[in-house]
């Protein structure tokens, strides 16, 4: 038997425009390469994504309905399994947001681990890549909260949480770009570039565009979220951070549109299981072929439902753990008040537990004693000052899971 026809989503083409670049030297390019650098390049010119009219086939249409239901039904379950009422809930959505973000960063090279991305919450860590992901935190959050207002002031306030947190980029957070953009191996010249973005006068209609586009009721949530998304990486707004601000956008339409309510599915660790085909479908996008991108983000969703889950239970099951363990303790112990936020925290100090939780310094000191002595956490500096107590058991699962995600 023959292999089966390849799927496809065919929409317009965007168009191209050619230029004149001259090159200037960066003092680390040669001569032979500022001369190789000038000369004609085309960028990008956007198709008209408002009225895009996809002709989608059944199977298509199945699969992306088939997968936002397999998101939604993550999230019914992490609500159900904590209840409405668990005070973990607030905590395990922090967790699973700071993990989506962890995994939409490492899509762009930025890697941390689980301790030093836990530290940089409290400010004692030690790692420039966690402190920029603790920024991409602060993105996905505000992704969140203006979900059910998406238009270019709200993806300026997610971007300017991004690159405010990201030293030497602050002058360029929440602002689009005025300058050329392109994705390529040289720094100076965007001549055999892999994209080269629109030039910066087009930038504002075209993400105008993009928001009325991200309006419409009338395609299933899983193709518009791929086709903006796709479109938006087209557009490459901003001087830096487009791919993490593309994502948090992702977030956004998935609340809007009603498919999460609850939690932040891992959808950006199922794109990281396979990033070469991510970055090839948002390639043949720009060449006309929707249907790439859309198996991408489909089977990504489905990737985060499965592994949402698994997540969730091992969270719930450390939660479980702690509590067993400190059975022995009075209802009314300080400890108790802390437990639940060990798992969206599991690197703490006593400030942090005085600042977000109100709890004098003594109340603090005596809670970390209790939790300390019940084997819940344990601290890890051996100092008198400065001291920091971790959940081991919740970062062995998060690091588990960011391993998991390579092993596939």
């Amino acid at each position: 038997m023959g292999a089966l026809p390849r799927a496809s989503l065919a929409i317009p083409p965007v168009g191209r425009v050619s230029h004149h670049w001259q090159a200037e030297s960066d003092g680390m390019s040669s001569r032979a390469q500022v001369a190789a650098g000038s000369g004609t390049y085309e960028s990008t010119v956007p198709i008209d994504l408002t009225s895009l009219a996809p002709v989608l086939s059944p199977g298509i249409a199945s699969d992306a309905e088939e997968a936002a239901a397999a998101l939604t039904r993550f999230d019914t379950y992490a609500r159900a399994t904590l209840g409405p009422d668990s005070p973990t809930l607030g905590p395990m959505a922090s967790i699973l947001l700071r993990t989506e973000s962890a995994s939409s960063s490492q899509i762009e090279n930025l890697t941390v681990g689980a301790r030093q991305l836990a530290l940089a919450e409290i400010d004692q860590a030690t790692s420039g890549n966690a402190r920029t992901v603790v920024a991409n935190v602060r993105a996905m959050r505000a992704a969140l909260d203006l979900a059910d207002r998406l238009d270019a002031e709200s993806i300026l306030t997610m971007h300017r949480e991004l690159l405010s947190g990201q030293s030497g980029w602050e002058a360029h957070a929440g602002r689009f770009r005025t300058t050329l953009v392109w994705v390529g191996s040289s720094s100076i010249s965007p001549r055999g570039a892999t994209h080269v973005g629109p030039q910066p006068e087009h930038v504002p209609a075209a993400v105008a565009d993009l928001v009325e586009f991200v309006r419409r009721q009338d395609l299933p949530v899983l193709v518009q979220v791929a086709l903006a998304h796709a479109q938006f990486e087209t557009i490459h707004p901003f001087t830096d951070g487009n791919g993490r601000t593309g994502r948090a956008l992702v977030h956004a339409m998935l609340r809007a549109k009603g498919v999460t309510r609850h939690t932040t599915a891992p959808v950006s660790a199922g794109l990281l299981v396979d990033t070469e085909s991510y970055f090839d479908a948002l390639t043949a996008y720009r060449a006309g072929d929707a249907w790439p991108i859309v198996e991408q983000l489909t089977r990504a969703s489905r990737y985060a439902a499965m592994a949402g889950t698994r997540l969730v239970d091992d969270l719930a099951a450390q939660a479980a753990d702690s509590r067993e363990r400190m059975s022995g303790l009075r209802p009314q112990a300080a400890a108790w008040r802390v437990l639940p936020h060990l798992v969206a925290h599991p690197v703490v100090n006593a400030r942090f537990l005085r600042d977000h939780l109100g709890l004098s310094d003594v109340t603090a000191q005596r809670a970390l004693t209790q939790l300390a002595d019940a084997g819940v956490v344990r601290e890890r500096t051996g100092m008198r000052r400065n001291r920091v107590w971790q959940h081991d058991g919740v970062l062995a699962v998060l690091d588990l899971f960011a391993q998991a995600i390579h092993r596939r």
